[in-house]
This record gives C-alpha cells, structure tokens and sequence, in this order.
C-alpha cells in the first residue's frame, strides 16, 4: 500500500513538475516585448534578417517581432508614420523624403542591411561582352519614378554616357512586381528585375541575366531600417535589442556558404525550390552585397544624395547627423 501512495505521490510530483514547466514557457513568451517590422518587399535579397528571424535571434535579444510586407516605400513609411509599424525596412531615400516634406516626427535610419543594388539587367536574348551602350534606342520594363531601382538604374546609364531620358525608352508604367510577367508576355526589350524574377525568367527561357546593378552601381545604401524619432528616443532599448539581432544575422552569413544561408531561410520562401533558392543566394553573395556591420556611414549617404540630385528629386542636401544614428549599429559590431 505505502508502495502504490508512493507511485501515486512520485507521478503527482512528475506531472506538476511538466505543468510548471509549462508555465514557465508560456511566461517567457509573453514577456517578449512586441515589435512590428514592415517591410518594403520579401526578397531573398535580404537574407540576414530572414536568418535573424529562422535561428531566433530576435527571441533571444527579448523581441516577438511580427512582420508585414507592405509592398513598396510608400506603404512602408505610411505604415511607420502612422504607428501601424515600428520598425520600418525600406529605401533609405524614403526617410529624406519624409525629412524634406517638414515632418517633424520624421523617420531615423538606425541600421543598414545591403550595400549594393539588388537588381539584374535581363535581356530577351543571350548577350555576350554586354556593354551598356547596347541599351542605346531600346525599350527597357523600368521602376517607379523617384525609388532605388529606377535612380540607380539611371546613375549607371549616366556613368556610361547615357542620356536615361533621350538614349532609350525607359516604361515605368508598369506596378512593382508585375515587369517580369509583362517581359515573359512580350513587352520590352530589357527588363530590370529583382530576384526571384530574374532567375524565374532564366529557369522559363524568357530571359537572360547580362549585367548586375550592384556590381555597376558601386557600394550604395540600398536598404535600411528605420524609425520615428520619437519612438528611437522612448525605446533606445527596443532599437538595441532589434539590431544585435540582426547583427548576429549579418554575422551568420558573413560565416556560411550560400547552400546553408538558402537552407536557413527556406521556410521564408515556401514553393521556392532549394537549387533556385541557393542559386539567387549565391548571386547576392557573390557580388557582396551584405554589409559586415549594420553602421549606415555618412560617405553612403552622401552617395545616396548625389543619386537623388542626379534623378532631380531632391533639390536641397539634408544632414546626415539628423537622418542616420549610428550609435546602436556600432554597440552591437562590438559584441
């Protein structure tokens, strides 16, 4: 009989040990602090912060950040200065933009992810020994007026001696990821297009990747997370936290080859297949396009303004100091 107590009590004390424990858990999660992360586009482009969010770096730095696609800067900086969003992920050309039209609230860049263009020039036929002059008199499927894509497709056609308004057509007619379906259906002669699409246009025979942008355009600050400043100034240790996170992402695939950079992010891009996947990873790794840190340095955002002036966008230069913090990129590199 003292033996059956004894089991019964040994099993009570088993399974209040499982519900603890399970308490326990359920309270680490909620005390995770909620964050919202909207982001421009979902590309594999960018890739470490899809690696902070698969290895759980964010969890580990206390954060449960959900994240909402807004499908171009406009949306995403609505998003921000709405409070929809704390975190915005976008063009960095969107926060001068925001600064220039008097928003005293306006956004601050705090870490910047890519350092090239994520872009690829397709043409309808194989091309050997491209040169940028063929564009000359063509008709090539571009971006909308005023965003990354388009002005930095326009500063390397000037870097070549090309007019953009008078040496080619150029159709910015057509939305943000519709180009590739209207180059596969017979429109233009080139197209610029971020990835998957340029490599879905390879894999269906459509196109032909002949040039990258990034590797053309030199080291620009293509995208950056950012937010307002009010929100940088009540939540220093939100803004922290979210970076050291992505640093540890920016680390993992500063470490790692592209297969297991692919493999990591998978489940980001559900229908991708692996050998697409690690193919379009190891062309944005290639050509370097991930920072080792996350420190937005003021000669990019010098280069970013030349860009805009080149474009004629931006009419007066806007201070560095006041667009970009540096202060958390730099806290979480020494780490």
């Amino acid at each position: 009989m003292k033996k059956k107590y004894f089991c019964m009590a040994l099993i009570f004390c088993l399974l209040a040990g499982l519900l603890a424990g399970c308490g326990k858990n359920d309270k680490g999660a909620d005390s995770l602090t909620k964050v919202t992360l909207n982001e421009v586009a979902h590309s594999i482009f960018y890739a470490p912060m899809y690696v902070a969010f698969e290895e759980g770096y964010f969890e580990e730095e206390g954060l449960d950040v959900s994240l909402v696609t807004g499908f171009g800067a406009d949306k995403t900086m609505t998003a921000l200065l709405t409070g929809e969003a704390d975190i915005g992920f976008m063009g960095s050309e969107s926060t001068i933009y925001t600064y220039v039209g008097g928003n005293e609230d306006y956004a601050v860049n705090f870490a910047q992810l890519t350092q090239r263009a994520g872009n690829f020039l397709v043409a309808r036929e194989p091309v050997t020994d491209f040169t940028w002059d063929m564009l000359k008199g063509k008709n090539v499927l571009g971006g909308r007026a005023g965003g990354m894509p388009e002005m930095v497709f326009e500063f390397i056609l000037r870097k070549h001696g090309i007019d953009p308004a008078k040496d080619l057509s150029i159709d910015q007619s057509i939305d943000f990821g519709s180009t590739a379906a209207a180059f596969s259906g017979g429109q233009g002669e080139f197209t610029v297009e971020f990835e998957p699409h340029a490599t879905s246009l390879e894999e269906k025979g459509d196109g032909y990747v002949v040039a990258s942008l990034g590797e053309e355009s030199g080291y620009v600050p293509y995208t950056a997370f950012s937010a307002k400043k009010s929100y940088i100034e009540e939540n220093p240790d939100i803004i922290q936290a979210f970076t050291n996170a992505l640093q540890k992402g920016m680390d993992y695939v500063q470490s790692h080859t592209p297969a297991e950079i692919a493999e990591v992010i998978a489940p980001q891009f559900d229908g991708t297949e692996m050998d697409t996947l690690t193919t379009i990873v190891k062309r944005y790794y290639d050509q370097d396009t991930w920072k080792e840190d996350l420190i937005f340095e003021e000669s990019s955002f010098t280069l970013l303004q030349n860009i805009l002036e080149e474009s004629d966008v931006l009419e007066k230069r806007v201070p560095y100091e006041d667009l970009v913090n540096t202060d958390f990129a730099k806290k979480a590199a020494e780490k």
